[in-house]
């Protein structure tokens, strides 16, 4: 009996993640204390995000050459001071910093990929944003920082990923390799409860999710399955934060994708700290997540800020996308 249908709705994340400690043999409490100290992060995130004064663009760029919303700033700064306190995390890749960042616990065994503020365009209209991030056990030798051997594993070696989705409750889904559940946060006690337990995509659905203004520039398979969907009269949702669009997936069954283009042929998602956390909590889930042919969390990352195209979502979904990308 999968252990989270043993635990009921409403039992705290904290109380959660001790029941599950359990799963991890070489666990000895620092991936537990490592998950607290991102829920704690995401806390302090959920508060800031409705002050209005810390709203619009902080006047600079990140690595990719996106503008930098204020709220990217310090989402990043929150979850770096977590993570670095907390004591678990080596090293840090995150997608508003140009290199590694070491945290100085050179005897931590972890290493986290994360994007602090996903969808923040959207910020100054109201649209939900999130927080996406990965989790992975460093190769190296404890006693030093972390390399960039560690941080450039496939997906397969995640230990655990998550997102945190700030709309009109503020919600954190993660996985362990265990299945995936959903705790919603209740901001007048301070703690997350478990909402959505032991979650499942459904096998199929009609919604699809994707940017249609650059059908032009897409594959032609993947123009093919656009014009597919719109002759079975599936629903397009499209909202713009990759939070959002994949939990409404997660949710409610779908299929979400970002191929690559004529502009973009590697794809636009980052690999390690979007594509890469995404894919494990959808195939926890029973879905998938391919670049279009091949399994996301097959791939081996090159670069801390790789590109990669994504296809993910309800199965089914998936592996008729699948089909007519390689016609």
């Amino acid at each position: 009996m999968n252990d989270a249908l043993a635990l009921p709705v409403g039992t705290t994340l904290d109380r959660f993640i001790k029941r599950k400690q359990d799963e991890f043999s070489f666990a000895t409490g620092e991936l537990s204390q490592l998950l607290r100290d991102i829920a704690l992060a995401a806390k302090i995130v959920s508060q800031e995000l409705t002050r209005v004064d810390l709203q619009g663009s902080g006047g600079t760029a990140n690595i990719q050459g996106e503008e930098q919303q204020n709220l990217d700033v310090i989402a990043n700064i929150r979850f770096i001071r977590a993570l670095r306190n907390g004591g678990e995390v080596c090293s840090i890749v995150s997608e508003e910093e140009d290199e590694i960042i070491h945290t100085g616990n050179q005897n931590a065994k972890y290493i986290v990929a994360m994007d602090p503020l996903d969808g923040s365009s959207n910020i100054d209209v109201n649209i939900p944003v999130g927080t996406i991030f990965a989790i992975y056990r460093r190769l190296s030798e404890a006693g030093s920082d972390g390399t960039l051997e560690d941080c450039l594993q496939q997906g397969t070696k995640q230990v655990a990923a998550g997102y945190i989705l700030y709309g009109a409750a503020t919600m954190l889904v993660y996985t362990t390799g265990h299945g995936v559940n959903g705790f919603t946060y209740e901001p007048t006690l301070g703690e997350f409860f478990l909402s959505h337990p032991n979650l499942k995509i459904p096998n199929g659905g009609k919604l699809y999710s994707c940017n249609e203004a650059n059908v032009s520039n897409f594959p032609l398979g993947m123009q093919n399955y656009l014009a597919f969907c719109k002759e079975q009269k599936y629903s397009s949702r499209y909202i713009g934060s990759l939070v959002a669009d994949f939990h409404r997936s997660l949710l409610k069954g779908g299929v979400y994708f970002y191929p690559g283009s004529s502009k973009n042929p590697a794809g636009k998602l980052r690999l390690l700290y979007e594509c890469n956390p995404l894919a494990f909590i959808a195939e926890q889930a029973g879905g998938q997540a391919t670049d279009g042919v091949e399994r996301v969390l097959d791939k081996v990352p090159t670069a801390l800020h790789e590109r990669c195209a994504l296809v993910i979502g309800s199965s089914e979904m998936v592996d008729k996308v699948r089909k007519y990308m390689l016609v």
